[in-house]
């Protein structure tokens, strides 16, 4: 008798999740088989027979907001920063480095001098970063030009995340003063090896 109640206790758990497992099938099946819509083709889900939903006026898209002008745009007051919107350490001198060799050095190469491969191969050589007018300008001059491009460089917004675009702002005024700097200005123990 045992034994007949085990089995039968058995044969009922398979049922049970054979019917669940069918019925997930069947759902599954259901919602690839649904009816789908192209962009602006015809539907008759909505009563003016539309499948596109214009956007409700005066609405922003959540994160697309961009009150502050400084992070977004480089600009206080309507004028180019010449302050970072974060606090400047290594790992944000780190990340500038590294996106720069990425984004900046065909053109600019690895020193800013201008003499990068897209040069060497007869494309329009661009200013050296190390121009007395470039080390003048504010440090969000650059994430500007990078954000909307200046003459043949185009814009990267589309490629470079804008906390990186300040990142490169950031290394570039760094190898601006390494490339630079005054003899008195280094450290003693720079001076002396250079002595």
């Amino acid at each position: 008798m045992h034994a007949s109640n085990t089995g039968s206790f058995f044969f009922r758990f398979f049922a049970v999740v054979s019917l669940i497992a069918s019925t997930g099938c069947e759902l599954r099946q259901a919602m690839y088989d649904q009816e789908k819509y192209e962009p602006l083709e015809r539907s008759t889900f909505f009563a003016d027979g539309l499948s596109y939903r214009e956007q409700i006026p005066e609405t922003v898209a959540r994160g697309q907001l961009r009150l502050d002008t400084h992070y977004y745009e480089g600009k206080i007051g309507g004028e180019l920063s010449d302050e970072l919107p974060m606090p400047v350490t290594q790992e944000l001198l780190t990340r500038g480095q590294e996106r720069y060799g990425i984004y900046c050095t065909p053109c600019h190469d690895p020193t800013g001098q201008g003499n990068g491969i897209i040069v060497k191969r007869g494309l329009k050589q661009p200013p050296s970063l190390h121009q007395q007018r470039l080390r003048d300008m504010p440090v969000a001059y650059f994430f500007d030009v990078i954000t909307n491009g200046y003459g043949v460089m185009y814009s990267y917004a589309s490629r470079v995340p804008v906390a990186d675009r300040w990142a490169i702002a950031a290394y570039i005024r760094t190898l601006q003063l390494s490339q630079n700097i005054e003899f008195d200005q280094l450290p003693e123990e720079d001076q002396r090896q250079l002595q």
